[in-house]
């Protein structure tokens, strides 16, 4: 039991690194591209897209080492350990990104939500533009990013693992009462 405890944890760690890796990648694309501010909607749904393989694949890693069986709660403890150990990661690169090599990230992004709520709400009294700048300035720190960044992680690992685990879930119950 221990053994599978510790190969447990292990699958959480390779493939939490594997997912926050390709993270990054995906992020430094983006910047290669000079499209920080600006990214295609593809590049969500190409994140999405890896984020779901390498949750799933690793909970059926989990599942072969226990010989073809797996409960909900191991899938849910495996997803979201992957899930914190690579927004654990992300978090890291993100204050590497604004603090080295992007160090006007969130003064450019300032600038740019600006454009966009003029563009979007052309009426805005200056009073309401400078209320709502003040409200996104508190919102895009690296303090709030960080923690809404581990926190959409986490809550991404969790809605995959329990869908995951829902259709790969398999205990010795339903094996004897066949």
């Amino acid at each position: 039991m221990e053994n599978q405890k510790t190969s447990s944890k292990k699958i959480m760690l390779n493939y939490g690194l594997i997912l926050g890796f390709a993270g990054i990648f995906i992020n430094v694309a983006v910047f290669a591209m000079g499209q920080t501010y600006n990214p295609h909607w593809a590049v969500g749904v190409i994140g999405i897209i890896v984020t779901i393989a390498i949750i799933v694949l690793g909970i059926k890693k989990v599942k072969e080492q226990n010989e073809g069986f797996l409960t909900l709660g191991e899938a849910l403890k495996t997803g979201l350990g992957i899930a914190l150990i690579s927004g654990l990661i992300g978090t890291v690169y993100t204050l590497i990104f604004t603090n080295f090599i992007e160090p006007e990230y969130y003064t450019r992004l300032l600038e740019i939500q600006q454009q966009k709520i003029l563009e979007t709400y052309p009426n805005f009294t200056d009073e309401q533009l400078e209320t709502s700048m003040e409200m996104t300035k508190k919102m895009t720190g690296p303090v709030i990013t960080s923690a809404v960044a581990i926190i959409g992680s986490l809550f991404i690992g969790f809605i995959i693992s329990l869908i995951g685990g829902l259709i790969m879930k398999k205990s010795n119950e339903e094996i004897t009462s066949i």
